[in-house]
């Protein structure tokens, strides 16, 4: 992309020694700091408030809540004040399913779906402060559900559909749901998941659920209780014609749950609240991504994570725009999958996992040159930091070299990106695998060890100075643990446990997390750092590193390495490989084992079960992987590594 400053002189995005000023958004960014309840407060007239706020900021650390005594409701943000404009007949929602099955959705057909929704649980006793659980497959549902506890001010918790039975019953234990909205099944992969048959045997663990909501969706039949389930086919149809007042909700009262296990393996409650929420999820799409009103846009993630949240349902229906929302996997029926739904909606925005980009770099350009993806805009990341060599692949092949690539950074905690580029306030120059500059309002920092401030180029955490609207209420129903997992690290920062590195020239870099090291003589490395320097080599199209127990070294490292398409495992290229990681980190980061997969265990989401390496390179026990995609790739791994076990005790032997 190019952009052209005030001489008249184009610059490429891509160009690194070129910085021009970047006033506009320097000065909106100090502006923010230096007078954050001013700024927040000019920000706020982007929603439609029932009552004014009393105070833009109560800060009494460590939380934050943000415009206290107003009132408003999350659900007129995103669907109420367009559906009741000239906006009304507007796209809303383009929904593909894996089966091809498609629907249209405008704002006014997403009104009158989520007044039916809302009319269903208010005659089965959802009250205003009930916690409601769901658990659906990526359909239009999941979307009307989320909106309708909105609209009558219950809380949702809204549980990915890869998750197993107990760890459905762990989540609605915790949050002592009343309710929860399942269906009779979804597909993946050309498989019906029974999702029904999965939350029988978790409501059997969970004693607070009174009633169980089924949409009918597959064509296989699930049992059903008679006292407890309902399909809400049935229901739907004595709601045909209701109208849902919207609850009036105080600004600082909670909207959702959504757990994150984070490295603890037990489920943490993050609680985000409504007007601080909505408005910094809203504002920082706008910021990103710098969408118009005619802009097609879509975000890949699942509706169960804080990315679906956020920038697939909230945020993007809140300003107005049209969404693509897609049930399947990215290579199903076949790798182009993706490129066939960006060409037929024409998509604008493209907002993905560094994950399947690395997917989608090693089976090779030519599935793309079957597909017109002209129409694309803007493309991003998340989920974790985007590699360099992923990223130009990404620049190049998907975005012809003329999109900006928004690589963002954030959590389930901070609700929204804190770290990405603003191609919606300036345009400034991209380093691929940096995330760039602090979006308005944050105030990060790199802290050593010691608590100091590191020097540029230097290692450190990374934690935020100030609060921000986006920020967490609180863990639920455990404050204790909100304080001691983000607020005690260093005191008076929020600290989420991240390395960083910011540049002379200010730009953040995100190296993973602090606690996914690995400890070799000594030497902590992070997983991110090996993994990003290995797939700098030509031969590699995705990583990911392990550690296993050493005698003298404490831990080895043990790369897996799945190889690009025109590369064929061998000794030669392992030793290539170890060798180039000496040159690229050092000695330190020399592998002990590289071992060649087709595949690594991910989630559904895309992320990398990295415990599940680190057991097998361990040889001990696996543990759950009931929110693997493919589970076959668990058995692949420990092939792979029983072969080399054996071949390099054969050559040990002579």
């Amino acid at each position: 992309m190019t952009t052209i400053d005030k001489s008249g002189e184009k610059h490429n995005l891509m160009t690194n020694d070129y910085f021009w000023p970047m006033k506009r958004y320097q000065d909106m960014h100090k502006r923010s700091i230096d007078d954050p309840e001013g700024f927040w407060a000019e920000q706020a007239g982007a929603l439609a408030w029932d009552k004014p706020w009393d105070k833009v900021l109560d800060w009494k650390p460590p939380y934050g809540r943000w415009f206290t005594g107003g009132k408003l409701n999350a659900c007129v943000q995103c669907v109420d004040r367009h559906a009741m404009s000239q906006k009304s007949s507007k796209v809303a929602i383009y929904w593909e399913g894996e089966t091809g099955d498609t629907r249209t959705i405008s704002y006014a057909d997403l009104l009158h779906d989520v007044n039916r929704f809302a009319a269903v649980l208010k005659k089965l006793g959802v009250q205003k402060g009930d916690r409601v659980a769901i658990y659906l497959p990526m359909i239009p549902e999941l979307v009307t559900a989320m909106l309708a506890c909105a609209r009558i001010g219950a809380i949702h918790c809204v549980i990915f559909s890869g998750f197993s039975a107990q760890a459905i019953s762990d989540r609605v234990n915790d949050s002592n749901a009343k309710l929860i909205i399942t269906a009779s099944g979804g597909y993946r992969r050309g498989k019906i998941l029974a999702l029904k048959g999965i939350v029988d045997d978790a409501v059997a663990m969970c004693p607070s659920i009174e009633k169980v909501l089924v949409v009918k969706y597959t064509d296989h039949e699930p049992n059903i209780n008679p006292d407890k389930d309902i399909w809400l086919s049935d229901v739907l149809n004595d709601s045909d014609n209701a109208v849902v007042a919207p609850e009036s909700m105080d600004a600082t009262d909670p909207l959702f749950i959504l757990y994150t296990s984070g490295t603890t393996g037990k489920p943490k409650g993050i609680l985000h609240g409504t007007a601080g929420y909505m408005l910094y999820a809203s504002k920082t799409l706008q910021w990103a991504f710098n969408p118009s009103d005619d802009s097609i846009y879509w975000c890949t993630a699942d509706a169960g994570w804080i990315t679906g949240h956020s920038y697939l349902v909230y945020a993007p229906l809140a300003l107005g725009l049209t969404s693509v929302i897609y049930e399947g996997a990215p290579d199903y029926p076949a790798i182009d999958r993706w490129w066939q739904i960006i060409e037929k909606y024409r998509v604008s925005i493209f907002y993905t996992s560094p994950t399947a980009i690395r997917m989608f770099m090693r089976n090779g350009e030519e599935w793309l040159a079957k597909h017109d993806l002209s129409s694309l805009q803007v493309m991003g990341s998340v989920g974790e930091a985007i590699n360099p060599e992923a990223w130009r692949w990404y620049y190049k092949y998907i975005g012809y070299e003329n999109c900006p690539i928004i690589d963002t950074w954030w959590q389930t905690e901070t609700g929204g990106f804190m770290i990405a580029p603003c191609a919606g306030i300036q345009s400034y120059p991209l380093k691929p695998g940096s995330a760039t500059l602090p979006m308005p309002g944050v105030d990060p920092v790199v802290l050593d060890a010691d608590g100091n401030e590191a020097a540029p180029n230097k290692t450190g955490f990374i934690a935020i100075r100030k609060p921000w609207p986006g920020m967490l209420l609180d863990v639920y129903g455990n404050p204790d643990l909100y304080q001691k997992t983000y607020w005690s690290r260093f005191p008076g920062y929020y600290a989420p446990g991240d390395y960083s590195m910011k540049d002379a020239d200010g730009y953040w870099w995100l190296l993973g997390r602090a606690d996914e090291v690995i400890k070799v003589s000594g030497h902590r490395i992070s997983t991110a750092e090996l993994e990003h320097a290995v797939v700098g080599h030509s031969a590699v199209a995705e990583a990911a590193a392990a550690a296993k127990p050493d005698e003298v070294k404490g831990e080895a490292i043990v790369l897996f390495v799945i190889l690009r398409n025109d590369h064929v495992g061998s000794v030669e290229l392992q030793k290539e490989i170890i060798k180039y990681m000496r040159t690229a980190i050092g000695t330190v980061a020399t592998p002990d084992d590289v071992i060649f997969v087709d595949k690594l265990p991910k989630t559904r989401s895309g992320k990398i079960m990295r415990r599940v390496l680190k057991a097998v390179a361990a040889g001990t026990s696996i543990g759950d992987i009931t929110t693997l995609d493919d589970q076959t790739s668990v058995e692949e791994v420990m092939v792979a590594y029983e072969e080399l076990k054996v071949a390099a005790a054969k050559s040990n032997n002579g």
